[in-house]
């Protein structure tokens, strides 16, 4: 990897990767929602709004001869270009995953075989989308997400996108008013859980061993062993993360293993031959077979319109 600096202070790096690498889809899953202001495909590539700490960076993914060339603007470019092998799945480490255990599991690695478990790097900005998820619909919590950043993130520095925001940091997440909130269709637990959380949100690093960050997300309550698990798989890249507690999660491992529904303890039983890679097999059979799972039970509670 070869770093360059410009007169400006904008700075790139070229990170060799395999030519089947998914780069969509290994990053894509850091998106919430596709209207997310903190990430935009276009055609010269896939442009992402971040921070690392209070400094704000906006960075550029395309592919090139050889691999993937990354440009970054802005007081946090060359921290976010030294995270771009892990946002990329490089620092994915696979050794020993039998995936030949199951057959389903064998079929979607092989048919996914360029897909990698994404480093964000962004812990904070991780911690607040998994509880806005909490307990209501996906597209309720990222309409929620997108109309917050929208109105209080930051404008990515350099050429980006028309639109393109990078999430507030904690200390403003913590202040906001109740009627923001409220209009952004988010309820008084989960708002209050994002406060509390910010008011410790130092203590969440990108440099913590998974189980440790996991640890310290648990003793705020208001977030649970299931939040935790979106916060590790997500931002750190956590292999083994399980989210327990999932409305979907069960029934999607249950149906694709056994052909029949299964609660947690259940999904826990299946997915046991593969401890210490069970988040790469949940990765797998949601981009396997999700789509195709039969609906069980009601949807999820609406959260509050937004006005």
């Amino acid at each position: 990897m070869t770093t360059e600096s410009t007169a400006t202070g904008d700075a790139h790096v070229v990170v060799a990767c395999p030519d089947a690498l998914d780069v969509r889809g290994t990053t894509g899953r850091l998106r919430r929602g596709a209207g997310d202001p903190t990430w935009r495909w276009v055609p010269d590539g896939a442009w992402h709004a971040t921070r690392r700490g209070d400094d704000v960076a906006t960075l550029r993914l395309r592919a090139v001869p050889g691999g993937v060339r990354a440009d970054a603007w802005g007081p946090g470019a060359e921290a976010v270009l030294a995270d771009a092998p892990g946002l990329l799945g490089l620092l994915d480490d696979a050794t020993g995953f039998a995936a030949h255990l199951h057959p389903v599991v064998a079929r979607a690695h092989r048919t996914h075989a360029g897909l990698r478990l994404a480093r964000g790097g962004d812990v904070w900005s991780a911690v607040v989308t998994a509880v806005l998820e909490q307990r209501v619909v996906g597209v309720d919590a990222h309409a929620s997400w997108r109309r917050l950043v929208a109105r209080h993130g930051t404008p990515a520095p350099g050429p980006a996108p028309a639109g393109l925001r990078a999430a507030p940091p904690p200390r403003v997440w913590g202040t906001l008013p109740v009627w923001e909130w409220r209009t952004a269709g988010v309820d008084a637990q989960r708002s209050d859980t994002v406060r509390r959380a910010a008011a410790v949100a130092h203590a969440f690093r990108a440099d913590l061993p998974p189980t440790e960050l996991a640890r310290r997300l648990c003793t705020v309550p208001g977030i649970g062993p299931w939040t935790a698990a979106e916060v590790t798989s997500r931002a750190l890249g956590d292999p083994d993360a399980v989210q327990v507690g999932d409305a979907h999660l069960p029934h999607l491992v249950g149906w694709a293993l056994t052909g029949r529904r299964a609660d947690d303890e259940g999904m826990l039983r299946l997915l046991e031959p593969w401890r210490g890679q069970r988040q790469r097999v949940l990765v797998l059979l949601a981009t396997a077979h999700l789509g195709r799972m039969p609906a069980y039970g009601p949807r999820g509670r609406r959260a509050l319109p937004m006005r």
